[in-house]
């Protein structure tokens, strides 16, 4: 089997102008800020990123959207990165907001090969507007449909070499659900053991879903965000 690990560069030579990016994380916390760093470096435009918030100002997906590489984002908690206002009030960013557990439910869905779902979130709001609604057992519901990527990069603690992942605590986030709803898919790890290592009821991503495999350069301390 040929190997899944590569280095960052190579790994993210898929991404052209237009794709649609899914990116882990909670704020920074399971960001896979390596994989976003060198994508800063990349020549690519307007990229769709979904992605639970654009990062911070100046940090992590904040830099991109800082780049003008953005074209437009779905997520949910926008307000942890401010300059995502200024964008969207100029008329250079487009925004979809999405319930937190809409846009959790939404990528598992496009995983499972799912086209949308109804639910009751967001019913009678402005988030509601525009989509299909549904009576169902004399309650309205709202459609919302299943959310995937051309290409989503996730940040895992450990993986093997077959690429099979285990998260740590809180970081695995909306890691896993990404995993499974990309075409093409990268995981940014802290350590790559042999195959056997991992223990089977800890591993949370089979490797039948990852690509490629990438060690982290970058990690999330106190002081803020710091090469490894």
């Amino acid at each position: 089997m040929k190997s899944k690990i590569t280095d960052l560069k190579s790994a993210l030579q898929p991404v052209k102008d237009g794709d649609t990016l899914m990116v882990g994380g909670f704020g920074l916390i399971g960001a896979p800020l390596s994989l976003i760093d060198e994508l800063t470096k990349l020549e690519v435009k307007e990229l769709t990123v979904v992605s639970n918030n654009v990062g911070e100002a100046g940090k992590g997906l904040g830099i991109l959207l800082d780049q003008g590489k953005l074209k437009k984002a779905i997520g949910s908690y926008f307000t942890s990165n401010r300059e995502v206002a200024k964008w969207y009030n100029a008329g250079k960013l487009e925004l979809q907001l999405l319930p937190q557990g809409t846009l959790g439910e939404a990528i598992r869905a496009g995983g499972a090969g799912i086209g949308g779902f109804y639910t009751k979130t967001s019913v009678g709001t402005d988030l509601a507007k525009g989509k299909e609604t549904k009576e169902i057992d004399g309650e309205e519901y709202v459609l919302e449909k299943a959310l995937k990527s051309d290409v989503s990069i996730v940040r895992a603690h450990k993986a093997d070499r077959l690429g099979n992942l285990v998260y740590y605590k809180t970081a695995r986030n909306f890691n896993p659900m990404m995993a499974t709803a990309g075409k093409y898919v990268v995981a940014e790890v802290d350590e790559i053991v042999e195959v056997g290592e991992l223990n089977p009821e800890e591993i949370a991503t089979q490797h039948i879903y990852v690509d490629k495999l990438v060690l982290t350069e970058q990690i999330l301390t106190k002081e803020g965000v710091v090469q490894k």
